[in-house]
Parts: structure tokens; sequence; C-alpha cells
């Protein structure tokens, strides 16, 4: 083939590709792939943000709820939004209710430790919890109330679509599946959820701040914490 007609067929290449997507030039430079990937990210995470947005006002705009009218902040959520991992505890306390974030004080010291244990970072991954008021006095949360922000939590998870949910304590628990059994029962056994025809696993285990009022049983908490290590090396999950 003569150095012309090579020319030539080079040239008929680069007009189709460019016929095909008006905004795209032709080039022989390698793709930037990492570039494309964090491009992808940041739409992702402006959805979320925005789904995000969406849900914290359709919450504030709740009526006649006791937790609502006796707290002075909104706890949705915070991390990473693009977490495989969403994490869920009870219920906002009196540190959370003050910082605006999850997981504060005493308990969110224990919870960064236990996380640590099996090489997570709380920053890489996605916390909320199951009501997003903090009870009065810091009483546990009516099964009416459970009921009511249980609604509001499963489309949480769907917005955030971890691969991987941790329950933490027995409202947590019974937010997400409706059981009312024991948490000693339930406790580090994978289950699963259907939500917008999507399976999430879940583990159950022993909130932080029960922990700390019965450190005899950190050791159920670590059997937990070994299967959840596993669970993340069995489906091969990578922290962005």
């Amino acid at each position: 083939m003569t150095k012309k007609l090579s020319d030539q067929n080079m040239s008929y290449k680069e007009q189709l590709l460019n016929s095909i997507e008006p905004n795209f030039i032709f080039n022989k430079k390698p793709l930037n792939r990492f570039k494309i990937q964090k491009i992808k990210n940041d739409n992702k995470n402006s959805d979320k943000n925005v789904q995000i947005s969406e849900l914290k006002k359709l919450i504030n705009s709740i009526q006649n709820c006791n937790l609502k009218n006796n707290s002075q902040n909104l706890i949705l959520g915070d991390g990473n939004l693009n977490s495989p991992i969403m994490i869920i505890g009870e219920a906002p306390g009196l540190e959370e209710e003050k910082s605006g974030k999850t997981f504060q004080g005493e308990s969110g010291d224990l919870l960064q430790k236990m996380l640590l244990a099996i090489n997570i970072k709380k920053r890489d991954i996605y916390s909320s919890y199951s009501v997003n008021f903090r009870p009065p006095e810091d009483r546990k949360p009516t099964n009416n109330e459970i009921k009511r922000y249980s609604t509001f939590l499963k489309m949480h998870i769907s917005i955030i679509d971890p691969k991987i949910i941790i329950l933490f304590g027995s409202t947590a628990m019974q937010a997400v599946t409706s059981s009312i059994d024991k948490i000693s029962n339930e406790r580090g056994k994978w289950k699963e959820i259907i939500l917008k025809n999507k399976t999430y696993p879940i583990m159950v285990t022993f909130s932080p701040s029960y922990l700390i009022r019965f450190p005899e049983n950190k050791k159920f908490s670590w059997e937990d914490l070994k299967k959840i290590k596993k669970k993340i090396s069995d489906l091969k999950i990578k922290f962005e």
C-alpha cells in the first residue's frame, strides 16, 4: 500500500470516528482512565447529594413527631457517599445532636477502634441511624417511631446503595429487618434484605454504646467483625 493511500485511509477513519460523536476528537493519545473514573465519581456524588438533600427536606417536614419536637438537630448521615459499606446505629445522642455528626464521643471512639481492627477507617464508610432525631433523655425509640422512620431509612439505603450493611443494635435490626427478636439470637448471622428489587447483605451486631455498658460482650462483636472482614474479602470490595 502506498503512503498516499495509507494516509487517505487514516483520514477516513478519523472522519468516521468524528462523525459518530461530534464532541469526540480523534487522536492517538492514551485514555486517562483515572480522570474518567473521577468524573464518574463526581457525577455520582452530585446525584446522591441532591437525593440526600431531598430526603432531609422530607424528614424535616414530618408532623406530630415527639422525636422531632424535642430535638435540636436532624442527624441524617455522614461519610463517603460512594462507600461499599453502610453502618446504621440506633439513634443520635447528646454528642451527635451537638455536633451534627454520627457516632461521636466514647461510642464513636470505640466504633473507630472496632473498624480499624478489620482495617477500615470511619471516613471510608457511610454511617446513619434508625431514627434521625435524638430521643428525649436518650430513651430507646418506640416501636411506632422505629416503624415511621424505617420508611426514610430504607430510602436512605437505596440512595447510598452499599455492598454491605452493618446494623449496630436492636433498634437498627428492627428498623431494617422488622425483627423484634433478641439481638443475641440474631447477631453474627448474614441475612439479606431486598429494596427496590436489589438485594443487600446485612450483619447484625452489638452497638458500641451497648459494649461500653457490657464490655464482656466484646468477644462476640470481635467474631462478628471477623465475619464482616471475610465478606469484604469474598466480595473483593475496595474502598475508593
